[in-house]
């Protein structure tokens, strides 16, 4: 994978999690300018630096070189209440 790739990897998962890039440069410690020179690829993350933004995006380093990163389901599911979570299975039982 190069540069250009793993910034668009990045892209792409931050997107699909509802994430600023101030967010997830929050989350990951990084200064606000970096995330978009990676997504630009005009920056390479060393290996610390992409274990701490895929610790912020909730994926291990294995699933984001991997070809099919789970979609964050598993994890909006964990993160709801138990309130939303009978409403979402009522809903799944009336279908």
């Amino acid at each position: 994978m190069n540069r250009k790739e793993i910034g668009e990897k990045i892209e792409k998962l931050r997107k699909e999690r509802n994430m600023s890039q101030y967010q997830l440069a929050m989350e990951a410690g990084l200064s606000t300018s970096y995330i978009p020179d990676l997504e630009k690829g005009l920056k390479c993350p060393t290996v610390e630096t992409l274990d701490s933004i895929c610790y912020a995006l909730n994926v291990t380093l294995c699933d984001f070189f991997s070809e099919h990163v789970k979609d964050g389901f598993e994890d909006r599911l964990a993160r709801l209440t138990e309130k939303q979570r009978r409403l979402l299975n009522d809903f799944l039982c009336s279908l």
